[in-house]
């Protein structure tokens, strides 16, 4: 595979874990915590490729309507994961950084997330966006507030703001605009997940449900990735 093929930021829609549980026999709940075995396959897939950025979206703001029960369970699996995780991820050099309004989580999860944002903030191998409480809609009019105040402040002129100015004020600002947006569970569809930044990306879907997602199924998809041509509108 070309070097230049190889994509710089990977977002990933990992859907499944309450069918996988289903098809064992067991709650959803479990599916949510087999769910953190690929996540952690994904950090080292992409730590290995050079991979510079990955996106998991863990919680968007459409899943508070799930029971309140199932809520609850993934929360605490947040919170686990990222006591449990967070000094092999700094050892790696993992920067982990959490995309979305994490101000109205469980005060447990918000320290579990202060904690690890910290303590690996410095890091550079790789970045690993989590997804939390998120949407893209959501993203975008936070953007445009706050440049609407910016502009109200005289700060900036209405006419001269760029889509650079809008990505700035993104969660995702810093991080290039997801080259590949992979979806598990066989849906097909981007379910208001970086709208604005997957404007151009390149969307692979699979039928595999995310707890049985490999190594081998991400190499498969970054192998899909580096066939693709990417005209950007234009013609090669």
């Amino acid at each position: 595979m070309e070097e230049g093929k190889i994509p710089k930021h990977i977002a990933i829609i990992m859907d499944g874990n309450g069918r996988w549980a289903k098809k064992q026999g067991l709650a959803r709940g479990y599916g949510h915590r087999e769910g953190m075995k690929p996540v952690r396959r994904a950090v080292e897939f992409c730590r290995n490729k050079g991979i510079s950025c990955l996106t998991v979206f863990a919680f968007s703001t459409e899943n508070w309507k799930r029971p309140a029960s199932e809520v609850n369970i993934i929360m605490g699996i947040l919170r686990e994961y990222l006591y449990s995780e967070t000094p092999e991820l700094n050892a790696n050099g993992v920067k982990v950084r959490f995309i979305g309004d994490i101000s109205v989580l469980p005060q447990e999860c918000r320290e579990a997330i202060y904690y690890s944002e910290k303590i690996t903030e410095k890091n550079d191998s790789l970045t690993l966006n989590i997804a939390c409480n998120y949407g893209g809609r959501a993203d975008i009019l936070r953007a445009v507030k706050t440049l609407a105040a910016k502009a109200v402040q005289g700060d900036i002129e209405p006419e001269e703001l760029t889509e650079d100015d809008v990505s700035a004020e993104l969660y995702t600002s810093g991080c290039p605009d997801p080259d590949m947006i992979i979806r598990t569970g066989a849906e097909k569809r981007i379910s208001n997940f970086l709208i604005w930044q997957g404007a151009y990306s390149e969307l692979y879907f699979t039928d595999k449900l995310w707890p049985d997602i490999t190594e081998d199924d991400l190499e498969e998809a970054v192998q899909w990735y580096s066939e693709r041509q990417r005209r950007y509108g234009g013609l090669k």
